[in-house]
């Protein structure tokens, strides 16, 4: 690759790129989110994964017109910079980047206490909860096990993002199949214990009735914006829309089969949790409410996995750490994306000479996704739905615009029944953004605080880059011409 070039290699296939999708959506989500669903929606949490399948399936056929029209790497950036004015493109970028960034920290810090988890099942370590500090590498300090293991896990990930796109791209496939496998043997003994007679057997009669006492179907709204995260996923292939092959039919292609296999995933698991431990017991249980479940059902004695509540530990390590992986590669690209526009500093839009991937890109996304680990979980988890749920209102209008702005543009893929799909994936992602809203302005005022204060932030760093360019003609033609790779 000579230095001059400035887009990465294709080097992605239709299975790699459907697998980065999954590998988000199927993440820490299924064993955090699916306890908490149950806690609001009691249950009637399985409604609450479809019907959110179904909000984010409207959108989904937005991305794939888009990425299918304009195969650019950057995601819902790349879509909206080709057809808003510069101050709303750079938002909505500065809002995505933000939003993978934050949710790296989340899946990080998922990633840890069950990492941990796992070496106790094996007698390694004790349990998570009296680990003591770790020592941090280098540098003269100790923090806490989890964090240590949080910290190296992005480490780890964005030191092979940023050295091949092909192996990280493998490995995305590699741990996303192995998890999809390990939730598969789990739906299968969920079911095949029915009418085993035995308190945690599977039985229908734990979703009778749907709807608790004091619940009404209404319940299930703010149990839809707060795990809305969870099919946060299928919109990062988009963001890596150059480095796969043929991507005018394999981005659409991937969109639909990752967004599908995901519904079924999340429905069957949620079905077979609740079916087993009863809604309140599940969310009595939390994150560990998968790994009861299976522990109550599933065989002991398993060949190298002991029972089944290690199985699902053990799919939860890769479960985060896929989702990390994908947020890693979906960050660093929407930041690629905005330097190689010069919405951020150009060398941000700079493929490395020798390692072919946008280095300084993943590098930089890497240091506030270090710093977010340091982010209660839940505060992350609500940050990264809300900028989730606003940038797809914007993919929305976008789908509008160009198609009226330039009705001949050759488009690959058309959504069927335009424009219905794009309006009710603008008017259903504003409603849960409303009640997510209100929800954070009752519990989470700091999740809340600093979105504004991000988005503040996007503002003031939009003006100054705006000011550096007309004071720096140098800067202005090396953005135009990006002549040079990254040292």
């Amino acid at each position: 690759m000579s230095a001059g070039e400035r887009a990465p290699a294709a080097e992605l296939g239709l299975l790699d790129a459907t697998m980065i999708g999954m590998g988000a959506m199927i993440g820490a989500g299924i064993f955090v989110l699916t306890g908490l669903a149950a806690d609001i929606a009691g249950p009637a949490a399985i409604f609450v994964f479809l019907f959110n399948g179904v909000v984010t399936a409207f959108t989904g056929l937005s991305y794939a017109e888009l990425a299918a029209s304009i195969p650019k790497s950057g995601g819902g950036y790349a879509f909206v910079r080709e057809t808003f004015d510069d101050l709303p493109s750079f938002l909505m970028g500065w809002m995505l980047w933000f939003a993978y960034m934050i949710a790296g920290g989340l899946y990080a810090l998922g990633f840890a206490p069950n990492f941990l988890e796992l070496l106790h099942v094996y007698g390694l370590t004790a349990a998570p909860g009296e680990v003591g500090a770790i020592a941090v590498p280098i540098l003269p300090v100790s923090v806490p096990a989890a964090v240590g293991l949080a910290l190296a896990a992005v480490a780890l990930l964005v030191t092979v993002n940023a050295l091949s796109t092909a192996a990280s791209g493998s490995a995305e496939t590699v741990f996303t199949a192995v998890k999809i496998a390990i939730l598969v043997v789990f739906v299968a003994f969920g079911f095949l214990s029915a009418g085993g007679g035995g308190e945690t057997s599977f039985t229908f009669q734990q979703f009778d009735p749907l709807f608790p006492a004091g619940n009404s179907p209404f319940s299930i709204l703010p149990a839809m914006g707060l795990t809305f995260i969870a099919f946060e996923g299928y919109d990062l292939i988009t963001t890596v829309t150059e480095e796969v092959e043929n991507p005018r039919e394999n981005i659409p292609r991937a969109i639909f089969y990752s967004l599908g296999a995901t519904v079924v995933v999340y429905a069957l698991v949620v079905v077979v949790a609740i079916g087993t431990l009863g809604a309140e017991g599940l969310a009595a249980a939390g994150e560990a409410g998968i790994a009861q479940a299976a522990t109550s059902f599933m065989p002991t004695g398993l060949p190298i996995i002991r029972n089944g509540g290690a199985l699902i530990v053990f799919g939860a390590v890769f479960s985060t750490l896929t989702a990390l992986n994908a947020v890693v590669i979906a960050s660093s690209r929407v930041a690629f994306s905005m330097g190689r526009e010069g919405q951020l500093l150009p060398r941000l839009g700079r493929i490395h000479h020798r390692y072919g991937t946008p280095f300084l890109a993943i590098l930089v996304s890497a240091v506030v996704m270090l710093g977010s680990v340091a982010l209660p979980t839940e505060s992350a988890g609500n940050m990264s739905s809300l900028f989730f749920l606003l940038s797809f209102i914007i993919v929305n209008a976008a789908v509008i615009k160009l198609r009226r702005e330039r009705p001949n543009m050759r488009r690959p893929y058309e959504m069927p029944y335009y424009p219905i799909p794009p309006v009710l994936g603008i008017v259903l992602n504003s409603l849960l953004t409303v009640v997510l809203v209100v929800y954070l302005v009752r519990t989470d005022p700091l999740a809340l605080a600093l979105s504004v204060g991000w988005i503040l932030a996007g503002g003031l760093a939009y003006y100054a880059l705006r000011l550096r360019r007309r004071g720096s003609p140098a800067e202005s033609t090396d953005s135009s011409n990006a002549e040079g790779g990254v040292d």
